[in-house]
């Protein structure tokens, strides 16, 4: 995959619909996400945010009868262009899901395992500690890195997959809901990192909190059912976190970060 790297945007949509079959979950999404920033998006439950994050990196595509319309552009590159290999686009934007899901094995595989998988020939026991220091998570597990990732808390269970996600080295980190099984101590440790790690990756995180959305993010997207559509959600409103909750432009965004929303 060919890049822009001058571009102050990593990835832009353009009239983005993405199908099941024959029901459209979402349509024309025109965004634009700036590189080395969180972006937050918002809405109310089935408007279609989980989908619209797995389109970034083709997820959607491991759903049976998926399929998409519009453009996903990554560095300027569409996405879903045939030549385009899903696999290099899913090492170039990573993933961390609601759920933590490590692997059945040790704290070290957990990491070296993904690298192997996409070739790296590196110093292993340098990225496994480097991974760990970015996901904050090394002080705590250096010392039983041999123990398996499942004995792990919660909270460090997900920052283990953050870590996993980091040591393929992406560009991006699309985040579903990472903090919503953690508690309130673990999830803010989340929330801390997700802070440090903008200065070397963009962030998507999508999150039905909303004062964790205005917490951590630099621009946030509300979705909503879009109007004709009776199951279909889109985008309505795109900005800066601070203007989306203090003076959105659009009524239906106020009385959702306002909670008189349904």
């Amino acid at each position: 995959m060919s890049t822009t790297a001058d571009s102050n945007y990593v990835i832009e949509t353009r009239h983005l619909a993405i199908f099941y079959g024959d029901f459209k979950a979402v349509t024309d999404v025109n965004l634009r996400i700036q590189r080395h920033k969180i972006t937050a998006i918002i809405g109310p439950s089935g408007c279609g945010k989980s989908t619209l994050l797995r389109s970034f990196n083709r997820m959607n595509e491991l759903v049976p009868e998926s399929h998409a319309s519009g453009q996903v552009l990554f560095d300027g590159q569409d996405l879903y262009a045939r030549q385009v290999d899903p696999v290099e686009v899913r090492h170039r934007i990573g993933m961390v899901f609601q759920k933590p899901n490590p692997f059945p094995k040790s704290i070290y595989e957990n990491i070296a395992w993904g690298a192997r998988v996409h070739g790296y020939r590196g110093n292993m026991d340098e990225l496994v500690e480097r991974s760990l220091h970015q996901a904050a998570l090394w002080d705590e597990v250096k010392d039983i890195l041999h123990r398996s990732g499942l004995a792990l808390s919660g909270g460090q269970q997900q920052r283990l997959c953050i870590a996993r996600t980091i040591a393929v080295q992406p560009e991006v980190i699309l985040m579903d809901e990472p903090a919503s099984a953690l508690d309130p101590i673990a999830t803010l440790k989340i929330e801390e990192l997700m802070e440090e790690l903008k200065r070397n990756y963009t962030i998507i995180i999508v999150t039905h909190n909303m004062q964790q959305a205005a917490r951590v993010s630099d621009y946030t997207a509300m979705m909503m059912l879009a109007n004709g559509h009776a199951r279909s959600g889109t985008v309505i409103e795109f900005d800066e976190t601070n203007k989306i909750f203090t003076r959105p432009s659009d009524k239906r965004t106020e009385d959702y970060v306002t909670g008189r929303f349904g």
